[in-house]
């Protein structure tokens, strides 16, 4: 059942990125953008990368970038975006759920808004949690649980929505820098409102053994 689920989910994200335009736009997420900058410039994964734009961005900064995600078809597109920007990535298509990565591989390691059911999420953040190198950061960033009933838009399912506190304990052998809920601005027709996400910043120390 799990596994006809997971088909499901990549068959519904195929048919949303077919289209010739990019759903998100090419531009990276702000936020991501603003804590990567000071980093020093290494090996990057970004876990569930839809259509490339946080990768391609990394790319061009500097970055060797893996890029995984279980749409083949958003992947093509970011390959084609990569292309048009003069910049190689390592693109592999896996479901997040099932991917290992190498252990302590990298030296940044991000989940952008990616919603899964618990059990799935605790997987997949301990997979994160495994590839990030000796002084890495893993950044994650998603709808927090309370931006159903006081926040805008995002996924109206609390059983994929989580809290940063949530997120920190499913992060072993890192050490929590920042978890805390973080305001977005939207813009609507109706004005400005503003959106909360689940936010966490965790660091392997440096010289910490392989887990």
């Amino acid at each position: 059942m799990e596994r006809d689920h997971a088909r499901m989910d990549r068959e519904r994200w195929n048919k949303r990125y077919e289209g010739k335009e990019l759903v998100w736009t090419a531009q990276p997420n702000r936020f991501m953008s603003a804590q990567v900058a000071g980093l020093e410039l290494g090996r990057a994964l970004d876990l569930g990368a839809g259509e490339g734009r946080n990768a391609v961005w990394l790319a061009e900064q500097g970055w060797e970038v893996t890029a995984v995600d279980f749409s083949e078809v958003g992947l093509a597109k970011g390959a084609d975006l990569a292309d048009r920007r003069g910049v190689s990535l390592e693109w592999v298509v896996a479901d997040l759920r099932e991917y290992k990565p190498p252990a302590t591989a990298f030296d940044l390691v991000m989940l952008i808004y990616i919603h899964l059911q618990a059990a799935g999420r605790r997987a997949v953040h301990a997979a994160a949690a495994s590839a990030v190198a000796p002084g890495g950061v893993l950044l994650v960033l998603g709808h927090d649980s309370s931006n159903i009933e006081h926040g805008y838009g995002g996924p109206q399912d609390p059983s994929i929505l989580f809290t940063p506190d949530e997120v920190a304990q499913e992060l072993p052998g890192l050490e929590i820098h920042r978890a805390e809920r973080v305001m977005r601005s939207v813009d609507t027709d109706d004005g400005e409102v503003e959106a909360i996400d689940a936010f966490v910043r965790a660091v392997r120390p440096p010289g910490a053994r392989k887990p």
